[in-house]
């Protein structure tokens, strides 16, 4: 019998109120044992309305969802993130409606929003289209599968990605050579089908090998690592001009000298230091002239532009330059005459610039000076050969940690974040295998030189600004309001004070009282952990702003043109229209390209040199399998904890092998169960059960004296 539409709404309205009735019963079951002082962030009620969005599956949107396009991020765990065109938000997608996309696809997707159990905005959506392939290859190891035809027991080779977020398993129609057990790149046939293949394209080597690990690191950031017989050609040329004085100032009068690691070979920066009348100082921060060898429109520059950085590894360069030119004419080595540009800075005493000078020159190195044996010449420590080599440049550097401590005084003041250092030193066997790793410690003249080159970056980034002349800016946003209302609840539970710390209009001074606060505490691992996590990332603009946590309102790099393509750009702008006159509309395009490219150069050189390093580092853990560690946990999440150990590798304790029931309270970034909690920076006994070199994880275990 067929309802009538008056029974149908009827029905309807019924529905509609036995709904409303059971969410104000929901939400009166989550006040009552909120009531009670427990804690509900752990408390999981679905939600009726969505269960029902849940199972939606149509390619076509519902009155209540919205249809719109962005670029899927997947995760490890299979579900992803769909980052909208218009930015406004990324939508949540569950793995089972990720429609086979890969990271980096751009898609179309349907999504609604809800608000769950406590009342915050959630989407979730469906991938309904893959409109643009992210990614063609994928870099995996070749393994084999047996599946039965009838009778018959058919072998098929497939790649196991090395990327966890690549869920896909595709089946290898095309070899090349390669071997079961290798390392290799493959072009993936994408046809919508459920049975992705894919061809060999590029064979690494034995996939448990550092070296095939090593190179597909490399292939998958895209780092090139030979340069076109071109560009070499170019570089030879260029580097063999002799040196004049020509339009450019010498100064052989001032005491001036390298500061830098004993390793380095490319040396682009050089300081000299003057007393001035008044108590002021005059600084002079040479850096080599590059942008005079990297001519516009040839080879080099093209070069310099696709490669955007030097990428630096435990046991090598990438340069941006060919050596002839990186390590050989601009780099300024010691008794040689370089071509310069040269900032000559004065201060006043309390360490505020007054006025910047900008020209071509020639220097004259006195000596290669080296961070260890500066450090230990300042503090007392150094042996008479140390002592006989910086004679000539002893009363410089006296001068130098005077005006250092000012300048810290003044960036304190003026609120720099000084976020705890994590970096580690890999020490290698003459076969280049690792036999230990240390934190790395910066001393006085690390410290020293850091300054130094802060200072000229911001005066040579006032001085462009001033003259409305482009630049490629260093700009860094102050963090979203969500993400550091986060943070000051992560603090507040710690015991710091966050009084007078507004989330909507952040005053970085504050937040650099609050990680000495944590320090005199013995907080500050987690305080700079957890406030790190919620910074967003510096990078390049053409168009200036500030930069949040140095505390500077104009900023830009021109120390390094030898390694980073935001300097060569600042530096050929620099002579092309401050010193040559030239028109500054003629080089806005060429600073909004070059800021983009170094945007993209150093994300994509910056995950290549961890990857690196933490290959290095499971390939050493690999020793230790076993063994236990005293380790902090440095990161907590719904799925375990990772934790870090004194020689600063990390690897995670799964939450379904830890002792007890634990959830996760994503409030306060903890792992609880009814007999303990643990949360970022607590100190644990953990013990190495597993390493995987292949995708560069560790798997820790909490030792019996922890438990």
């Amino acid at each position: 019998m067929k309802n009538s539409k008056k029974d149908f709404a009827k029905f309807t309205k019924r529905n509609v109120h036995k709904r409303k009735s059971k969410d104000a019963a929901r939400a009166a079951l989550l006040r009552a044992v909120a009531e009670t002082g427990t804690d509900i962030s752990g408390v999981k009620i679905r939600d009726r309305v969505d269960l029902g969005r849940g199972g939606r599956r149509s390619a076509h949107p519902h009155r209540d969802e919205i249809q719109t396009r962005g670029i899927f991020s997947s995760s490890k765990s299979g579900f992803g993130f769909v980052a909208l065109e218009s930015g406004e938000r990324d939508i949540f997608i569950p793995e089972d409606k990720t429609l086979g996309a890969v990271d980096g696809d751009f898609v179309s997707v349907i999504y609604h929003s809800y608000k769950n159990y406590l009342g915050e905005e959630k989407t979730e959506g469906r991938i309904t289209k893959i409109l643009e392939i992210g990614r063609r290859s994928i870099i995996g190891t070749v393994s084999e599968e047996y599946s039965r035809h009838g009778r018959r027991l058919v072998r098929s080779f497939v790649l196991i990605p090395d990327d966890a977020r690549v869920m896909m398993k595709p089946y290898i129609s095309e070899l090349a050579g390669a071997r079961i057990g290798d390392k290799v790149e493959a072009l993936i046939k994408r046809d919508g089908s459920s049975y992705p293949e894919c061809t060999v394209e590029r064979i690494f080597g034995d996939t448990e090998s550092k070296e095939a690990n090593y190179a597909a690191i490399l292939a998958d950031a895209g780092i090139e690592t030979e340069f076109s017989r071109q560009v070499l050609d170019e570089a030879k040329v260029a580097a063999s001009e002799p040196v004049t004085d020509e339009g450019r100032v010498r100064f052989d009068n001032d005491i001036i000298f390298t500061m830098d690691s004993a390793s380095a070979k490319d040396l682009d920066d050089a300081v000299s230091l003057r007393r001035l009348a008044g108590g002021g100082y005059r600084l002079g921060v040479h850096i080599a002239d590059v942008s005079h060898y990297v001519k516009e429109r040839t080879a080099l520059d093209r070069c310099a532009m696709s490669r955007g950085t030097s990428v630096y590894f435990t046991d090598k360069v990438v340069p941006m330059l060919p050596e002839s030119l990186s390590n050989g004419a601009c780099s300024l080595n010691a008794g040689e005459d370089k071509y310069a540009i040269s900032a000559v800075i004065d201060l006043d005493g309390r360490g505020e610039i007054v006025n910047t000078k900008i020209c071509r020159s020639v220097i004259r190195s006195r000596l290669r000076g080296v961070y260890s044996e500066i450090n230990a010449l300042l503090s007392g420590e150094a042996d008479s050969d140390i002592k006989k080599k910086y004679k000539s440049v002893l009363p410089s550097l006296i001068r130098m940690r005077e005006l250092y401590e000012i300048l810290d005084k003044r960036a304190t003041e003026r609120g720099y974040i000084n976020f705890e250092e994590r970096e580690a030193e890999i020490l290698l066997s003459e076969s280049g295998e690792p036999v230990d790793i240390l934190r790395r410690e910066r001393g006085l003249s690390e410290r020293m030189i850091e300054h130094f080159m802060l200072t000229a970056n911001e005066a040579v980034a006032r001085v462009l600004f001033e003259r409305e002349i482009p630049c490629v800016y260093r700009i860094h946003e102050p963090p979203s309001p969500d993400k550091m209302s986060e943070f000051l609840i992560f603090a507040k539970n710690l015991g710091l004070d966050i009084s007078g710390i507004d989330n909507e209009n952040i005053a970085t001074r504050r937040l650099a009282e609050l990680l000495s606060s944590a320090e005199e505490k013995g907080l500050l691992t987690p305080v700079s952990y957890s406030m790190l996590r919620s910074m967003s990332k510096a990078k390049y603009s053409d168009v200036r702003s500030a930069h949040f946590g140095l505390g500077l309102s104009t900023y830009c790099h021109f120390t390094s043109p030898i390694r980073r393509l935001s300097d060569l750009a600042t530096h050929r702008i620099i002579n092309n229209v401050l010193l040559d006159g030239k028109r500054a509309q003629n080089y806005t395009s060429y600073a909004r390209r070059a800021a983009t490219a170094a945007s993209e150069a150093e994300l994509r050189a910056l995950g290549a040199e961890r990857r690196i390093e933490n290959l290095y580092k499971v390939i050493y853990m690999s020793e230790h399998v076993g063994e236990c560690f005293d380790a902090i946990v440095s990161s907590v999440t719904s799925f375990g904890m990772f934790c870090e150990t004194a020689n600063t590798c990390e690897g995670l304790v799964p939450i379904r092998e830890m002792p007890g029931e634990f959830f996760f309270d994503e409030k306060n970034l903890a792992l609880r169960s009814s007999r303990c909690t643990y949360k970022l920076a607590d100190r644990v006994r953990v013990c190495l059960e597993e390493v995987d070199v292949i995708r560069g994880k560790m798997r820790f275990s909490l030792s019996e004296d922890e438990e």
